[in-house]
């Protein structure tokens, strides 16, 4: 049995990003960059007015009021081609280049227009309104540097840089195997001493939210040749997790199925709770993870090890910075030697803190209090007793990948 660190470095060293993909822009939303993306234009591309205003020479408004002639207008999405001489001004919109000769830009509301002649009232100072050339951006310029997940923002700045086509990761497939002659899928005919499959539907809406491509391949019954065949299935995916049927019971055929196929196992369990029978080995080149066959097992140890495998093949940097913090709600006694992993719900405290509440129960079955948990409180092995108020580990439970 090895530590939850050792088994996490052994799955995290047995894994390898996936290949490049070119996506269309608007399909790379939630998607992780492979390449940079780099800017093929400079925004703005000219000094252009922040303001609806007149553009003149700086040297005619130091003293105001003063009446100017009224040459021309720069318009949105078009420009005044000549140049602005002393007495002169151009009427200008926003986002319309500044005129040659023009250094300041006076507001509308400062002004006074009659005919052809505009009495500036205000003066302003130079540059003052104008947005430089690239102030935005600058062709050439790294962007989003791969490795990022894309948000609705990134794909905006992409657009904005005349980006339509970017390199992404191509999405792990990951194939899913249920086992047990219990089990049966959601809406089946449900007999006696049967349980419904939500473990691998569970696993596949998880798969999803990673940014993989689960492919759920059904349920093995507790034979040999079911599992073979099922096992054998599973080519060209990058990695295989099976569920259910690696503890030590006689019917628990994974560990046997899998060693007779040629998997190299690394190891088969883990000082942890939930999730002690847990297996981790290669099925030619494809990386197998065996998770145990509980509901919250499965969910505990899918957010353990599988997310950090998944993300390591999308070449997503690792989390290891420090875990984030709660205070207890209540007492709590000490651990044994496996690194536990509690549910529970968080509130904000009268100073702001986090509170986690632990549920009295936490049995690793009970899927309704898992799917309420907001949190995971860790605690080590062979950690000491706590007391309400002090400061536990926790990993978060609501968090997306995706977002503005």
């Amino acid at each position: 049995m090895i530590s939850v660190n050792d088994a996490l470095k052994k799955i995290l060293s047995n894994v390898s990003k996936t290949c490049a993909e070119q996506v269309a822009l608007p399909d790379a939303l939630g998607r992780v960059l492979a390449e940079d993306i780099v800017a093929r234009l400079t925004q703005p591309w000219a000094d252009v007015s922040a303001m609806d205003a007149y553009a003149v020479r700086q040297e005619d408004v130091t003293s105001v009021p003063v009446d100017l002639k009224v040459i021309g207008e720069s318009p949105a999405g078009g420009s005044f081609e000549g140049e602005v001489s002393p007495g002169e001004a151009v009427r200008i919109f926003t986002g319309a280049p500044v005129p040659a000769g023009a250094d300041t830009i006076i507001i509308q509301e400062d002004t006074q227009r009659d005919g052809d002649t505009v009495k500036v009232l205000e003066t302003s100072p130079v540059g003052k309104f104008i947005r430089p050339a690239g102030l935005d951006f600058k062709s050439g310029e790294v962007l989003i540097p791969a490795g990022q997940v894309m948000s609705a923002r990134d794909v905006g700045l992409a657009a904005a840089a005349n980006v339509p086509w970017v390199m992404v990761r191509r999405k792990p497939r990951v194939a899913i195997i249920a086992t047990g002659n219990e089990v049966v899928m959601p809406g089946d005919h449900l007999g006696d001493n049967q349980i419904i499959s939500s473990n691998s539907v569970m696993l596949a809406a998880y798969l999803k939210v990673l940014g993989a491509e689960p492919l759920d391949l059904g349920i093995a019954r507790d034979d040999e040749a079911s599992l073979t065949r099922l096992i054998k299935s599973a080519s060209e995916v990058d990695m295989l997790v099976t569920i259910g049927g690696a503890s030590v019971g006689d019917y628990d055929l994974v560990n046997q199925v899998l060693g007779r196929e040629g998997v190299d196992l690394g190891f088969y369990k883990v000082a942890m709770r939930p999730g002690k029978p847990l297996i981790f080995g290669h099925l030619g080149g494809t990386p197998v993870l065996g998770l145990p066959g509980n509901p919250v097992s499965v969910g505990v140890t899918s957010t353990i090890f599988m997310r950090p495998a998944v993300e390591a093949m999308l070449g997503l940097k690792a989390n290891d910075g420090p875990m984030q913090t709660a205070q207890l709600a209540d007492d709590l006694g000490a651990n044994d030697q496996r690194q536990d992993y509690m549910r529970a719900t968080l509130s904000i405290g009268p100073s702001g803190e986090r509170i986690a509440t632990l549920f009295a129960k936490q049995d690793s079955v009970m899927l309704a209090k898992f799917a309420q948990a907001d949190c995971l409180v860790v605690r080590a092995p062979h950690a000491p007793a706590a007391q309400a108020g002090d400061v536990v580990d926790i990993i978060p439970m609501r968090t997306g990948r995706v977002s503005l």
